[in-house]
């Protein structure tokens, strides 16, 4: 069984678990993904949620079907994706990071130094 967080609704959680599938390289341009009724078991939820999650990625343009054969990974799938990851990051997280990096007196030079580091590697 899959645990959820209670901060965010399930088909939401489980739409970002297969975006992070197709950057991660599981699921490829053009590839099938598992059925709803697979999910639905894989992870032991409804498949109504499941079907939300896989409408959600459809509006996106991440996913499309092929009556009678599933759901498959779209063309630009890695892009819009990436997308809308940056946007998210840009917009929710990274303002909470500066708030608590404000808080805590946390300069930008110590953030600054840490990446660069990190990238001399």
């Amino acid at each position: 069984m899959t645990d959820f967080r209670q901060d965010k609704a399930i088909y939401r959680q489980m739409s970002d678990r297969l975006c992070d599938d197709i950057l991660s390289g599981r699921y490829n341009a053009g590839d099938r993904i598992p059925s709803v009724r697979e999910l639905s078991e894989m992870l032991e939820v409804n498949t109504n949620t499941v079907v939300r999650a896989y409408d959600q990625l459809t509006r996106q343009g991440i996913v499309f079907t092929r009556r009678g054969m599933g759901y498959f990974v779209s063309e630009n799938a890695r892009d819009i994706i990436m997308e809308n990851k940056r946007k998210e990051f840009m917009e929710e997280k990274l303002p909470d990071l500066f708030r608590q990096m404000k808080l805590l007196g946390i300069p930008i030079e110590t953030v600054e130094k840490l990446w660069e580091n990190l990238h001399d590697d």
